[in-house]
Order: C-alpha cells, then structure tokens, then sequence
C-alpha cells in the first residue's frame, strides 16, 4: 500500500512540478520583476507603517504573515530538507532555491488576488483564498475548482507530518531509556508505540487550547512566537557553521555542481534521468515547507486588515524567502557540514538525521537546543494548518458545520504521532499538489488584474511620497 501511495504522489507531482516552476516563472517574467524593485518597500508594510486596524479583514499583516509562516516554517524545514538530502544530496538544495525564489512572484500573484477578491462567508465574514478568488472574480463555471481546492485543503493542511516529525525528535532526543522507547501495546491488530501514543495526547491537548480560539487567537500566538523560533534556530546553525566554517565553502560549491550531475541522488529515476528524479525531489520538498503555489498563504494573507491588496501580495512575497532561502538553507548546510548527511544508513531519514547533524556540531547541547526549536516549528504549523482547513470546510458546507473539522483535525494529531512517515508524507504530497492546480489557473487568468492593480498602486505611492 505504501509503495503504491508513493509511486501516485510521485506520478501526480511530476506534471505539477511544471505546473508550479514554470508558472512562477512566467509570473517572474510577466510582472516586469515590479514586486522585486520594491522589497524594502514590502519591509516597511511588515513592519505596521501603513496598517490601519479599522480596514476590513480580522488580523494584521504582521499576524498574517507570520501565520503563513507558523504553517511553513515547520518541520518541514527541518525534516523535510534532511529527507531531500538524505535522498537527493547536496544539490537538492539549489533546486529548491530555485523554486523558492520564483515562488516568491508566485505568492506575490496569488496572495494580492486573495485580497482583491474577497468575498463573505455563511456567517458574513470577510475572507479570503484561492476558492473566494475563483467565486468572486471567475464566477460559476469555474466553481469546481473552488471545491477541489477545498477537498484538497482538508486533507492535505492536516497536521499529520507535523505531529509524526515532533514525536520521533521527541522520542530520539528526550528519551535515553530504550524500554520506554520501545515499549507498545497492540490495538485492533497494529502495534502502537505507547510513548508516541502519549505524546500525540498531549500535543492535541495544547494545540485544542489555541486552535478552538480561532484564527484570532492563532494570529496573536503565532505573532509572538514566530520570531522568536526563527532567531533561535538562526543562531543554532550558526554556530554549528562556525565550528565548522572550513566545510562551508567547499558545500557552497557543491550544492551547485551536484545539482546539475546529481552525483549523490538514490532516489527513482523522473523526467528521463536521475537528473530529473533530483529536480523533483527539489520542487517537491521546497513546494512542502515555502507551500508557494499550494494556496496557503492568500488564505492566510486573505484574513489581513487592509484596503490594498498590493500590499499583502508583497508582504507574502517575504514567506518563500525567510522560508527556503534562509531556514532550509540553514538546517542544509548543518547536516552537510558536518557530514552526517553521508553516513551509511541515513537515507530518507528526516528530522532524525538533523539532529545527529546538532549532535554531531553542539555535543550536549545541540539536541536540545534541536527539540526546542522543533517543538515550536511544529506546534505553531499545528495551530495554522487548522484554520486552513476549517476555512475550506466552511466554504463548501458553512461555519457552522464547520467547526467540527476542528476536532476532526485534533483527532489526526494522535494519528499522525503513531503512523510511519512515508505512508504520511506522499498523502500530504499528493493532496497539496491537487492544491496547486485551482491555484495557479486562476492565477494564470487573473493576471493582468493584479500587474493593473499593481502599476496603479506604485504609482499612487510614488506620488504620495511613500517610496
């Protein structure tokens, strides 16, 4: 069953792949680089310059944006790049740069869409995303799409992978005793590790407690504790670059030059080679933790206060950067330079391989500096993912029924903490490269809207002396 789900993720993600990099890069192309020339511009908007809590929408650009990266500054950071490793080497990297940097216009297009077409739903809220964009602006003929995203999102924003990755770091840096590791008990024919089990207990009882909040109460902690991880995990690597900071040059080098010979990829062959196998692995790990083209960032990016779309469109912009070019290039280059990455018997290991890279660095101290930066990467995706999908739910079936994906979606959390990461992580593959479809079309169609809406609104900055 597993190597079927993998052999369909990975026939599904190929023509996606095209789908999400030469779509960004037409939106690259086709933007006239407008959004690039004002970066600083979009930090300003970060920052509250132009924030006015009386515009329409339910949180601020900063809470949005940091909700948006409370979902993708997870652990796919920090599993999901030592997977991509693991399989495709060092230049898996630079395919994921690669993708990063055109996702950057990707969301750009689809998140300032999601703010000019917002629309209200079944309890006269305003919102935001993907599916709204698709109501409002391409109307009933296209709402199929709309229901596909939907489908798509509740399954793929469960916190399945999330709550698998944070229980294995838990159970490999917290817990010495092998008896208590492996100790489990059988249920209805499948053996269940009795500490996962609890673990996945706990972590459901803490994310209940700010998921029931809504996307207010996910906003506000997510504000305060994104930053926060960032900084920490920043300084972590960091250190472990500095111990050694002789590999770093020569890894720079190398995340090039394997990228296009794909010497170190074990992975299947794709796209007529083992050239093309790394490129997947790139796009599709990159794709997993930035979530550029997927459709979750305009959801979250949809719920701003603000009466310029632009601007939420250049403030998601920011996400794929601090996303892939920073933190993924982080953990990268700790598992390559300290060799782990090229030890016998790592392969497909994820977050399990990042922490032997800060044990191997920080000895003592690294793991748990690791377990405490996963456990926020994780919890706080666990928060976000949850609006995500109750906000498909309601689309198709209205708020009030769609509450109970609230505690559909707290139940998978024990789930996800007991099951292998395989089976996990091709559904969630699978599901979120559905996602991309309704996505990008309606970004495709709409795009002379927002390059319109975008030479309107520079120039109305320009003139006002605001850039």
């Amino acid at each position: 069953m597993s190597e079927l789900i993998s052999d369909l993720a990975t026939g599904v993600w190929t023509p996606i792949l095209f789908l999400l990099i030469l779509g960004g890069i037409f939106f690259f192309v086709y933007s006239r680089f407008i959004h690039y020339k004002h970066f600083f511009h979009s930090i300003a908007i970060l920052k509250g310059k132009f924030h006015n809590p009386n515009d329409p929408g339910q949180i601020s650009p900063y809470e949005a944006l940091s909700t948006a990266l409370a979902s993708t500054v997870g652990m796919g950071n920090i599993a999901g790049v030592a997977a991509a490793i693991s399989i495709g080497g060092p230049g898996a990297l630079f395919w994921m740069w690669v993708t990063a940097f055109v996702g950057m216009s990707t969301n750009f297009f689809t998140s300032t869409l999601s703010v000019m077409y917002r629309g209200k739903d079944s309890a006269g809220v305003i919102q935001g995303g993907p599916m709204y964009v698709i109501r409002e602006a391409l109307g009933k003929p296209w709402q199929p799409l709309a229901i596909l995203f939907c489908l798509c999102a509740m399954i793929g924003c469960l916190p399945i992978f999330q709550a698998n990755q944070l229980t294995q770091a838990i159970i490999d840096i917290g817990f010495d005793t092998s008896s208590l590791r492996n100790s489990s008990f059988q249920l209805v024919g499948m053996e269940i590790g009795t500490l996962k089990l609890a673990i996945g207990i706990i972590l459901t009882i803490i994310s209940g407690i700010v998921i029931i909040g809504g996307i207010q109460r996910i906003g506000v902690w997510a504000g305060k504790t994104v930053p926060l991880m960032i900084v920490i995990y920043f300084f972590s690597v960091v250190a472990i670059l500095v111990v050694n900071i002789e590999q770093v040059p020569h890894y720079l080098w190398l995340i090039i030059t394997d990228a296009f010979t794909a010497t170190n990829y074990h992975g299947s062959p794709a796209l007529g080679g083992i050239l093309g196998g790394l490129i997947v692995t790139g796009v599709r790990r990159a794709s997993f933790s930035n979530e550029a083209g997927i459709g979750t960032a305009p959801m979250a990016l949809g719920a701003s206060q603000s009466t310029e779309p632009i601007r939420e469109g250049l403030v998601s912009m920011l996400s794929p950067a601090i996303d892939t070019l920073l933190v993924c290039t982080l953990t990268a280059l700790a598992i390559l330079v300290t060799g782990v990455w090229d030890v016998e018997g790592t392969r497909g290991l994820g977050v399990t391989l990042t922490a032997n890279a800060f044990n191997e660095a920080l000895p003592g101290v690294g793991k748990y500096l690791l377990l405490i930066c996963a456990f926020f990467f994780a919890i706080t995706s666990l928060f976000s993912y949850s609006y995500y999908g109750n906000k498909a739910l309601a689309f198709l079936i209205g708020v009030k029924s769609a509450k109970y994906y609230d505690y559909f979606y707290l139940a998978t959390i024990v789930f996800g903490a007991i099951v292998s990461m395989d089976l996990v992580i091709n559904i969630i593959d699978i599901a979120y490269a559905l996602m991309a479809i309704p996505t990008m079309v309606s970004g495709f169609i709409l795009a002379p809207k927002v390059l319109a809406e975008a030479k309107s609104y520079f120039s109305r900055m320009k003139a006002e002396g605001k850039l």
